[in-house]
């Protein structure tokens, strides 16, 4: 590939970084246990290792496509600003000029969505977040992670990213999966409503969203014909981004407007989409041999990056 080739593609990526917390106790979440005298002696050589781990892996996404490290980076599981600024600051992304958009959610486990992105390619022109709606058995308020939207302009070319962070499966995947789908409702009615503010109206949609992409909340209440899920013909051929139980779910997704697909409604169009699973992401022995390496396994420590990988799609600039 030549070099001018490469520095016309631009990578777009997202990350579920698993509870990166920092380890200064926060009294208004349950972020107890990522403290040093918490159930997992969270400390500061074991926050440094994972900021360590996690920049690395970010610095290297797309590089074998782009000159450049990516140029816009979805977040979840991050505690607060504090940490994504650990992120941007970091000597492995320092070089990168960096910001990133971050706003506190009211998750009672005190984790939010955030967005990662490289000045020199990417401006931020608006951001707001949405709250999701949801009641617990008793009626009373199931507080969980906000959608973030981010309207900027990518290589003169506008754009709106949603991050998403859906609800999680942990109390079974049908008793859980209408929450799922009240989060998909959202995110299409941020989307319909900008699309009648705004003639022309690009998106790009990544997150964790705790479904596949067959999954109903998203093939039938956020996919639609003016949206194209890359992540769909990876699913179809067996490969995901974590596991539970030894299956593989492919969670983590960036789905984007049809238009990057045509040279003449776009700057940019769509070259392909990864899931970035390298040998060294994965736990290499044991009952877990091929899964992501995490941080924890239960309560004990291992020392790994996350139990997600990250994904990413390479967009080709025309002109």
């Amino acid at each position: 590939m030549t070099a001018n080739k490469r520095k016309n593609r631009y990578t777009i990526a997202f990350y579920n970084v698993e509870n990166l917390f920092d380890t200064v106790d926060n009294p208004n979440t349950y972020d107890n246990d990522y403290t040093p005298n918490g159930k997992l002696r969270w400390n500061r050589r074991r926050y440094g290792h994972k900021l360590r781990k996690i920049t690395s892996v970010i610095s290297q996404l797309g590089n074998n496509q782009s000159a450049h490290p990516p140029v816009i980076v979805g977040l979840v599981e991050v505690e607060n600003a504090k940490v994504v600024k650990d992120l941007v600051k970091h000597k492995n992304l320092s070089n990168f000029n960096y910001d990133y958009v971050h706003y506190d959610s009211p998750d009672e486990r005190g984790i939010d969505v955030a967005l990662m992105y490289n000045k020199d390619f990417f401006e931020v022109i608006f951001s707001e977040t949405h709250s999701l709606l949801l009641n617990d058995e008793e009626g009373g308020v199931d507080y969980t992670r906000d959608l973030l939207v981010v309207k900027g302009v990518l290589n003169n070319e506008k754009a709106h990213v949603l991050i998403n962070h859906w609800p999680s499966r942990r109390e079974g995947v049908s008793e859980t999966e209408n929450n799922r789908i009240k989060a998909a409702q959202l995110t299409r009615s941020v989307m319909d409503k900008i699309k009648k503010e705004e003639k022309i109206s690009k998106f790009i949609i990544m997150g964790d969203f705790n479904d596949n992409p067959i999954n109903k909340s998203i093939e039938e209440y956020l996919m639609s014909d003016d949206l194209y899920n890359p992540m769909k013909p990876l699913y179809e051929r067996g490969v995901g981004t974590t596991t539970h139980y030894k299956e593989w779910h492919l969670f983590d997704q960036i789905m984007f407007s049809r238009d990057f697909f045509d040279t003449e409604k776009s700057k940019h169009t769509f070259l392909n989409a990864k899931i970035y699973n390298k040998d060294w992401l994965k736990i290499y022995n044991g009952k877990y041999e091929g899964s992501p390496f995490r941080t924890f396994i239960g309560p004990f420590y291992k020392g790994g990056f996350s139990d997600h990988f990250p994904v990413y799609i390479t967009l080709e600039k025309d002109r």
